[in-house]
């Protein structure tokens, strides 16, 4: 509505006459509308890293639904390993009509849990002595919430969230691998029925190296309606996912002004935000149940899939050294542990630190085919008990063999750092890992 004819003649003239001679302005961007595509990109990015290990997982890992698989006790196969335990792992489906029962083996003197995700990435159950402390071992039947089925009086039931889950048990291989092997084996599955099983969902494929652009968006109501978000004050964010998709849809215009803010803007700050850094190593503000923190639950699935909760372990990363140089496998580093501040001080289980690639998260391979160092590598110390680690392509002069962790090639990587069972310290965000110290 204008309102020139109510203005003084006077006035009208003069503003009328220095709008004639002052250039015409391009508009303000539009800097929240940026935004607000960016944090849609990231929400529904989540969704997709999940679907993509999903397919991955049935097209060629060999899962089938409620089948445990067993992998090989130091595999390095897929991504973002923890090399200090034996692996078994699920995909399971329920319905309103069936559940799985998890027997679960006595487990004592080492660390051990069965945990369950949801297909956003959240963890949802463990099934172990902390969560369950009266009843560690036994059988325990995961039912959809409100599924109408009668379970045996010694079966604990634990609901899930929606139709399907991923399931990891972990067993601690500690001193006897040959123990943790027959434990592993023992995590055992059977189904109460025949639940009805939706076909896995198809999305395109994509690499961590080149994610995906605005055609995220073509997968929006695949991702969407294949799996509730069981997180608070995410509609407001589904139905903005939805009418990107939609206006992508219908035009090329707005097609390509997505994709370049996916680029440009989304993709730079998921990368560069998040977490806490100290010593130059991060620490994820929240891990495994990030309520409406939907980018740090992006963010964790993009170092790698199934985080568990920080009751659980506590995770950190670095990928440069105390000089801000980015970690390369042809150099030489070292860092040290002052006396009181040693890891296995600050856990209750056990630590490991191990060198994967800094795009997927690979182990990093080396000629002696020694990918970690932890609390049972043949650690040496200090005269004043410190214990200081060396990361380098050939063992530097004076390090005892089993305090290095050979590196190879000139790639550049990051150190990965996983505490079992933090003590208070460590759980609460005090403690962190010593600088990564570039060598000679």
């Amino acid at each position: 509505m204008r309102y020139f004819s109510t203005l003084p003649a006077v006035i009208l003239v003069t503003a009328l006459a220095a709008c004639a001679h002052k250039p015409e302005s391009a508009p303000a961007p539009d800097t929240k509308a940026d935004q607000d595509v960016a944090d849609a990109y990231v929400y529904l990015l989540g969704r997709l890293l999940v679907l993509r290990q999903e397919q991955i997982d049935f097209q060629k890992e060999g899962f089938r639904w409620n089948e445990m698989l067993h992998r090989d006790i130091g595999g390095t196969a897929w991504g973002n390993p923890n090399l200090d335990v034996a692996y078994s792992e699920a995909w399971i489906a329920v319905d309103e009509r069936t559940c799985v029962v998890f027997s679960v083996p006595r487990t004592k003197g080492r660390y051990y849990t069965v945990q369950f995700l949801n297909g956003w990435g959240e963890t949802v159950a463990n099934i172990n002595e902390r969560t369950y402390p009266k009843r560690q071992a036994g059988r325990f039947g995961v039912c959809l919430k409100g599924a109408d089925v009668q379970l045996a009086p010694d079966i604990t039931r634990i609901n899930l969230p929606a139709r399907t889950a991923r399931v990891i048990a972990r067993v601690e291989l500690g001193k006897d691998k040959r123990q943790a092997a027959l434990l592993q084996h023992q995590f055992q599955i059977r189904i109460t029925g025949v639940p009805r099983i939706d076909p896995v969902p198809v999305t395109p494929p994509f690499d961590n190296s080149r994610l995906p652009g605005v055609e995220a968006f073509d997968s929006a109501a695949v991702a969407l309606d294949s799996e509730p978000d069981i997180n608070p004050g995410m509609m407001p964010l589904q139905a903005r996912v939805r009418q990107i998709a939609a206006d992508v849809a219908a035009s090329p215009a707005q097609r390509k002004r997505v994709d370049r803010l996916i680029r440009e803007k989304a993709i730079p700050q998921l990368v560069t935000e998040g977490g806490t850094t100290r010593n130059g190593w991060t620490r994820p503000a929240i891990i495994g149940q990030y309520g409406n923190d939907y980018k740090a639950r992006t963010r964790a699935n993009l170092a790698g899939n199934w985080a568990n909760v920080v009751q659980e372990v506590a995770y950190f990363d670095s990928d440069a050294d105390r000089d801000g140089n980015k970690l390369n496998a042809a150099n030489t580093y070292t860092m040290t542990f002052p006396k009181g501040e040693i890891p296995s001080e600050h856990v209750r289980y056990f630590w490991a630190l191990g060198a994967v690639d800094s795009v997927d998260s690979c182990v990093m391979g080396n000629p002696a085919k020694r990918y970690l160092l932890n609390n049972q590598s043949k650690l040496q110390y200090g005269g004043d008990g410190s214990l200081t680690l060396y990361f380098a392509p050939e063992r530097p002069a004076g390090a005892p063999d089993g305090n290095w962790l050979p590196t190879a090639g000139q790639q550049d990587y990051k150190l990965t750092f996983r505490a079992y069972g933090p003590d208070p310290s460590v759980a609460s965000g005090n403690w962190y890992p010593p600088p990564v110290v570039p060598g000679k």
